[in-house]
């Protein structure tokens, strides 16, 4: 093979015209036949370098860059010396994201042909694509240093800063981005996710801003402002983001979600259910979407819609506690106590944390009549809440039932130490009291539901039935017409007024 002095083959007769031709093909936008007649010399046996490279610059024309690596990677086989070749296959591989294989192309480039400049900055990006950001940050800083206010090299620094964890000195770099190009929508997303990673919602709530000015559709932008928005309690701002977001990407599940939470949060629950209703449609085996669902659906009242939610959310997921409490709830308001308290049982067993559901559980049985059980039910939220009023004074009632006034009347005065104006300990203490006999004890709780503010006339009629147990008559007339009082039609105050002494009948109110 016959070649010129620098070792390179002559140009053949052949090849000079195939060249000729494609570049007339080229002007007439011919670009496949052009392709076509090039890659036929190459097959016929031609060698010449422009051939190679005029195929691969067809081919990166029309976007075909793997046909493209294909030709470059002959050129720089027969030619190893030709930085440009190397740097057009950087480009064509960096398109197909080989990028350790574009990376090293650009690094041949580069050490061939230093005034191939953008070849450090290929290098850079590749690296940094290639997860080498340790290794992308030198070529990148002697780019810089010929071009220092590049865009994609300040911006390409900065990325690799913040994925090697340089918080700090990445956020200078997004600022330098900025500094020379206000509308660099990467560099003010970059900054929006970073300062979402370290949770500083000042530099967030200022970067997110600025985004949203830029692209308004930013799912980031609207996202973090949301986010903000939620944590200020600023429900109806929240609510703004979220239906933006879920305006400009409908068909993103979460979007539906987090709108529906934002409502929820609002007190709008018509609006939290359509939003929900939205998620679900999205996503059907989802039991999340189906739960809220039910919960904005037994705020609105809606109980047949809200049930149907927890079943379906259940039989996705049938170990949702909280599926299981609301739905025990809605049983209850629709008068299923029974299976109410089978699921309450299923709580109490599968989530011991659920005390809400032992406490409804203890209730339930207090209803139907069975008093030990329901006693130990409310001794069981006791030992995990020991400052739970409500607790103590239900175990309390439970154990006056069971005939044990001993417990009863110690867990009454324990909710009274817990709660010292509950009404409900003071009534039930005394009725324990009237229980035992202990008349001096009973006066002094009935004088306290009257300092308490309780006003019946049962509560006065008692009080009065005690004032004369204990010798009191004056005070005795007094209770009987407060009794009166509050209902002029109560027959055995009307009595007591018109008679002498009698042996007391207590009409005691049941705690």
């Amino acid at each position: 093979m016959r070649t010129n002095a620098g070792g390179q083959p002559l140009r053949t007769a052949a090849a000079s015209r195939a060249l000729s031709r494609a570049l007339t093909l080229n002007r007439e936008d011919k670009l496949e036949s052009a392709a076509h007649m090039l890659a036929k010399a190459i097959e016929s046996g031609e060698r010449d370098p422009a051939l190679y490279a005029a195929l691969g610059h067809i081919h990166c024309t029309l976007g075909d860059y793997a046909s493209a690596a294909a030709v470059y990677t002959q050129l720089v086989e027969l030619d190893p010396l030709d930085g440009a070749a190397h740097f057009n296959l950087g480009v064509c591989q960096g398109n197909l994201k080989e990028w350790e294989a574009a990376a090293e192309a650009f690094r041949v480039a580069a050490e061939r042909d230093a005034t191939l400049t953008e070849a450090l900055l290929g290098l850079g990006t590749s690296l940094i694509h290639a997860g080498q950001c340790a290794r992308a940050l030198e070529p990148l800083d002697n780019y810089l240093s010929l071009n220092p206010g590049h865009e994609q090299a300040l911006l390409g620094k900065a990325v690799a800063l913040h994925q090697l964890g340089y918080h700090a000195e990445a956020v200078l770099e997004y600022r330098r981005v900025l500094k020379h190009h206000p509308r660099c929508e990467e560099a003010l997303s970059n900054l929006v996710a970073l300062f979402q990673e370290t949770n500083d919602h000042r530099s967030l709530r200022r970067y997110a801003e600025m985004l949203a000015e830029l692209q308004p559709e930013s799912t980031l932008a609207l996202g973090a402002l949301a986010s903000l928005a939620l944590g200020d309690g600023d429900y109806l701002a929240a609510a703004g983001h979220c239906r933006s977001l879920a305006k400009a990407d409908p068909g993103r599940y979460e979007n539906w979600f987090n709108l529906g939470v934002a409502y929820g949060l609002l007190g709008d629950h018509e609006q939290a259910a359509e939003a929900y209703r939205q998620a679900a449609a999205l996503e059907p085996d989802c039991a999340q979407a189906h739960l809220h669902l039910g919960a904005a659906q037994q705020e609105l009242g809606e109980l047949a819609g809200a049930r149907a939610s927890y079943e379906r959310a259940l039989l996705i997921d049938p170990n949702q506690a909280r599926a299981l409490w609301l739905l025990a709830l809605v049983l209850e308001q629709q008068g299923e106590r029974n299976r109410a308290e089978k699921l309450y049982e299923r709580i109490a067993g599968e989530a011991p944390e659920a005390s809400d559901a032992v406490f409804r559980l203890g209730y339930l049985r207090l209803l139907r009549g069975d008093y030990p059980a329901s006693a130990m039910a409310f001794q069981l939220c006791i030992e995990r809440r020991p400052e739970w009023s409500e607790a103590w004074l239900n175990a309390g009632i439970a154990f006056a039932r069971c005939g044990d006034p001993v417990a009863a009347r110690r867990h009454f005065q324990e909710a009274l130490m817990l709660c010292p104006d509950s009404a409900a300990a003071v009534r039930g203490l005394a009725a324990v009291a009237l229980e035992q006999q202990d008349y001096a004890e009973a006066f002094d709780l009935h004088c306290r539901l009257i300092e308490l503010g309780e006003r019946s006339a049962g509560l006065y009629y008692n009080a009065g039935l005690l004032c004369q147990q204990r010798g009191m008559p004056a005070d005795a007339v007094q209770f009987y017409r407060q009794a009166l009082a509050e209902d002029p039609q109560f027959a055995d105050a009307l009595l007591h007024l018109g008679h002498g002494e009698i042996p007391i009948v207590h009409r005691r109110e049941d705690p």
